[in-house]
């Protein structure tokens, strides 16, 4: 589904103020993208101090949307291939970004302690262990979001041991993951916000997976029939283990967060694309 800029029921779901990024939506992507973003910027997120609930952090390692009043990405953005995969440690260095604008709350590490909730990846730590400094930059809280634990060690981590297997069976992935709403159920109960208000614990976590052969030009090479998995589950402790139970299809997601996934795809196959539930293998 093509979309041109937020609703303004989305912006109310994702708790974005009034002027926060609905008109950057609008800007036609440039025909060279970062490599994290190569099937679009699905927010228009830039790197502007006055768009703090869209604001792009290009790392080498991923691309962040971050919401500074919810204290959490909207979403991340990142290739995964084999020349992103190593032997490089998991560093478990979690710490504040020093890269956010000067001024800006820094949520730590410390912020999520006693919650019930873990500090949840977005792109995760076994998807960048080429170098231990992609690992560690894994590690920042811009990367987090107060995920369930159930939600986090069970049903995610399946769906990312899955995502690489793809990657080990010869094929490189595009992936984006995100959240939306408010309020989760993690192992001390129902919260909606933790660290007095600064971070936003999402109902939501959704993933988007676009699976590819190797090859160039990446955002023109995904057809009609490339394999597309999008998930979207509720942030709570009591969900099912098994990840394909919450397949859903892109344009589900798009409609529940004003986003504008696949953006830099060839037109003529975003509909058929975007429409559909994958079926597919779940190992």
């Amino acid at each position: 589904m093509l979309t041109t800029r937020f609703t303004t029921a989305a912006l109310v779901a994702l708790g974005l103020v009034a002027g926060a990024c609905s008109s950057e939506t609008d800007k036609v992507q440039p025909a060279s993208l970062p490599e994290h973003l190569t099937l679009g910027n699905p927010s228009g997120a830039v790197a502007d101090e006055k768009q703090p609930t869209n604001y792009l952090l290009s790392k080498p390692q991923y691309a962040v949307s971050y919401h500074r009043d919810r204290g959490i990405p909207n979403w991340v953005s990142w290739h995964l291939s084999p020349e992103w995969l190593g032997s490089a440690a998991r560093q478990d260095d979690f710490g504040p970004d020093a890269t956010l604008p000067a001024g800006w709350y820094q949520v730590s590490s410390s912020s999520y302690t006693g919650s019930g909730f873990d500090r949840g990846h977005n792109c995760p730590s076994a998807d960048r262990t080429k170098t231990v400094a992609d690992n560690s930059a894994t590690f920042l809280m811009t990367n987090m979001v107060p995920q369930a634990p159930n939600n986090n060690q069970r049903t995610w981590a399946t769906l990312e041991n899955y995502c690489r297997t793809l990657v080990d069976q010869g094929n490189e992935l595009y992936v984006v993951m995100g959240s939306y709403g408010k309020g989760g159920t993690g192992s001390n109960g129902y919260k909606e916000t933790l660290d007095n208000g600064r971070v936003t614990v999402p109902k939501r976590i959704w993933k988007v997976v676009v699976v590819l052969p190797p090859g160039n030009d990446d955002a023109a090479r995904v057809g009609s029939s490339t394999r597309v998995i999008a998930v979207d589950t509720p942030n709570e402790n009591g969900l099912d283990t098994d990840w394909a139970t919450y397949r859903a299809s892109v344009d589900a997601i798009e409609q529940a967060t004003g986003y504008d996934l696949l953006s830099q795809v060839p037109a003529a196959v975003q509909a058929p694309l975007e429409a559909r539930v994958d079926t597919g293998p779940t190992r």
